[in-house]
């Protein structure tokens, strides 16, 4: 009997433990996160009330009435997602403004009150499972509508967000990922992350959870070091606690950017989810206007970047007041998953061989800084954040290569400059250089390998017919109407096909 009982015991030990490994992260990715890792690029999709009043935010009076879609098909959404290569959805389905895409008995900031009833939430799953692909839900835990939020004992409102997250999680077949935001609005205790953490895991064990602003310099402190500069492991620590991944939206991680975060001195390990637009613009919610979308050449570019070293990337694609995508912005999406060539039967591809990562650099010209942040080789260091910045119109850089390593691609992430639009969040960027050449050194002599005459533009990717041996790679600036700026400057390998 006593054999038996401790038996028993043991296996329900063991038990618990499996599911212990499976609410929180771990020191390896555990099976949230493979499965997260393995989605790797998702279709991002922000609509709502803002939509139909030109907005990013707003703080829950727009009228019900606004909300008014005249061909609403979230099956053409899904769909889009679908022949664009996309392995998972995300949608929006309550921003900062508390409207809910769905019927909640909690609100009736809803679909429900609205003159559009559709449960969207339950169209956008359907269509999923329809299609064969994941399905994600973004949800603000900021609510500038819900009475309960500012109540002075936080845990209403956390009781409101966890029945509207039972809603989400028992309604709406399997999801799997939660995406949280607006956590800057209170204390990072005041949340209820590790209640929601728990509930979601209750519903769905393999479901990845993370909030906006996961990780902070100091434990208790909100004072932040860009992902671009979190080079380090056991560095920077957990804001909140528990998390699968790491957010900071719209931020870029570096190329050699660590996963292994503290929360009272243990390490756990984050990969990161990389969130951009489709938009040139940078817009979030669709505008009546019609806005244009970024260039191939540099949405590519970011795909590579943003899903390299085990990070993930979400695309946003949003419809507009009528309630589909439109068609130029699907065509744009359609056309980066053509020339990438995805599949949910192939692994997601990868960019060629940097040969140029940190390698010596010099420039001709540098704009004063104390800190030597503007430094030549600030374009070569894997990271988005840093730059080269002339101090004169006309200046350029040289690195240094490894001539017995040859390379046939260069991509220019040039530092511009923006013009902020009235909504607050979109802004035009206007590009500084007018006209440059790359130039290589062979034998001691400078040969001109590309000459143009063009704006260099948001990404400048230049993809040569021959492969080159060089013993150094310089941009020249021949023309700009501002000091040029380069965020980087990859020298690339890429395989034969």
């Amino acid at each position: 009997m006593k054999k038996y009982v401790l038996i028993t015991f043991l296996m329900a030990l063991a038990v618990n433990c499996c599911v212990a490994q499976l609410l929180i992260p771990a020191t390896k990715p555990n099976s949230a996160q493979q499965a997260m890792i393995k989605r790797g690029y998702g279709m991002f999709i922000h609509f709502g009330i803002n939509t139909f009043n030109n907005t990013e935010w707003s703080d829950g009076t727009l009228p019900l009435e606004s909300y008014n879609p005249t061909n609403l098909d979230p099956d053409q959404w899904v769909l889009t997602a679908k022949k664009a290569g996309f392995r998972y959805v995300l949608l929006t389905t309550k921003h900062h403004d508390g409207f809910c895409l769905w019927d909640s008995k909690y609100t009736t900031y809803d679909v429900a009150s609205s003159p559009v009833k559709m449960d969207v939430v339950k169209a956008v799953s359907d269509a999923c499972k329809k299609y064969g692909i994941q399905f994600a839900v973004y949800y603000s835990l900021w609510d500038r509508k819900e009475p309960s939020y500012k109540d002075k004992d936080p845990q209403k409102y956390v009781d409101y967000m966890l029945n509207q997250l039972t809603e989400l999680f028992t309604n709406y077949g399997t999801i799997g990922e939660l995406w949280l935001d607006g956590g800057w609005d209170k204390k990072p205790s005041d949340w209820g992350v590790d209640q929601i953490y728990s509930l979601v895991k209750k519903y769905n064990p393999n479901c990845a959870v993370s909030v906006n602003h996961t990780i902070v310099n100091e434990e208790g402190k909100r004072n932040y070091t860009p992902p671009a500069n979190m080079t380090e492991d056991n560095k920077y620590f957990f804001q909140y606690f528990p998390s699968d991944f790491r957010l900071w939206d719209p931020e870029l991680a570096a190329k050699s950017d660590k996963k292994q975060y503290l929360h009272d001195g243990n390490s756990y390990y984050l990969p990161f989810e990389h969130t951009i637009c489709i938009s040139k613009r940078l817009n979030w919610f669709e505008k009546t206007e019609p806005l244009p979308t970024r260039d191939l050449d540099e949405l590519e570019e970011l795909f590579y970047w943003c899903t390299d070293n085990d990070n993930c990337l979400v695309m946003n694609v949003p419809p507009d007041q009528t309630g589909r995508i439109r068609e130029y912005v699907a065509n744009t999406a359609l056309e980066l998953g053509k020339r990438l060539d995805l599949s949910l039967n192939k692994s997601l591809p990868k960019n060629g061989k940097f040969i140029s990562m940190n390698r010596p650099v010099v420039a001709t010209s540098v704009w004063d800084d104390k800190n030597d942040q503007y430094a030549g080789n600030a374009i070569n260091d894997g990271k988005m954040k840093s730059r080269w910045a002339a101090k004169d119109t006309l200046a350029s850089v040289e690195m240094e290569l490894n001539p017995s390593e040859s390379f046939n691609k260069i991509s220019i992430f040039e530092y511009q400059d923006t013009k902020n639009l009235p909504d607050g969040f979109s802004q035009i960027r206007v590009p500084r250089i007018q006209q440059y050449s790359v130039d290589i050194m062979q034998n001691g002599q400078w040969q001109t390998i590309y000459l143009s005459d063009e704006p260099m533009g948001d990404c400048k990717v230049i993809k040569l017919p021959l492969s080159y041996n060089a013993n150094k790679l310089r941009l020249k600036v021949l023309k700009a109407t501002a000091p040029p700026s380069i965020y980087e400057l990859n020298v690339i390998n890429m395989p034969k096909k």
